[in-house]
């Protein structure tokens, strides 16, 4: 296995989480390494923050293509060229065709805003609220093909309080997500984590069904 494990991020918006993923890289112990930053949308926050951490930042306009098939096919020579070992997901607003989903078979991670397999999509703060759920969170999982519906890692969970609104929800649970999923990517990267035949695999042995839990 390589010194470092190079990450390749793919963003649509703040890149909050991408934050959270540079601030981790910098830690000496840590050995992932962000080589590139990759991004459907020009005016997309995060592509600040990147080159603000002196990495290498890529845009591609899904208009610019006849489809997705295109855009993906696209996409997937501009990921390549950085030769990364893992390719993260973060706030990367775009439905990933089979193909690009294949392609990067267990080195494809996402985070998703609720307790996966609840509320797949969009809305998820809300949708808990309406539901009455007396906890919430967010989860890591790696990508298949079934939209939010690869094997979970870890998940953050926490409880649900009288005086939640959708927004002081989302805020708790982002403070969850730049926790787990630069835990996650470090798991990775020190090869403790990948893709079993069943499922996602920890240290050789099979993850539960909920992932790694972590209860706030």
């Amino acid at each position: 296995m390589p010194s470092a494990c190079n990450v390749v991020v793919l963003i649509s918006g703040s890149g909050s989480n991408l934050q959270a993923l540079i601030d981790s890289t910098r830690a000496s112990e840590q050995p992932a390494r962000i080589c590139a930053v990759i991004s459907n949308r020009a005016d997309a926050y995060g592509l600040e923050r990147a080159q603000a951490a002196g990495i290498a930042t890529r845009v591609l306009d899904h208009k610019a293509f006849e489809g997705r098939d295109a855009f993906d096919a696209a996409l997937i020579e501009a990921i390549d060229a950085f030769a990364p070992q893992l390719v993260v997901l973060a706030g990367f607003m775009r439905i990933l065709t089979p193909g690009f989903v294949r392609h990067y078979a267990g080195r494809l991670l996402n985070i998703h805003p609720s307790l996966l397999p609840k509320y797949k999509g969009l809305h998820t703060h809300q949708r808990a609220l309406e539901a009455g759920d007396r906890e919430h969170g967010c989860s890591v999982h790696f990508v298949t093909e079934e939209l939010d519906g690869g094997p979970l890692v870890v998940q953050a969970v926490i409880p649900v309080q009288t005086d939640d609104s959708a927004a002081s929800l989302a805020q708790r649970v982002h403070e969850q997500e730049h926790l787990i999923y630069p835990l996650a990517v470090r798991w990775f990267a020190e090869g403790r984590l990948h893709l079993g035949e069943h499922g996602a695999m920890l240290d050789g042995q099979p993850l539960p069904s909920t992932g790694h839990l972590f209860r706030t």
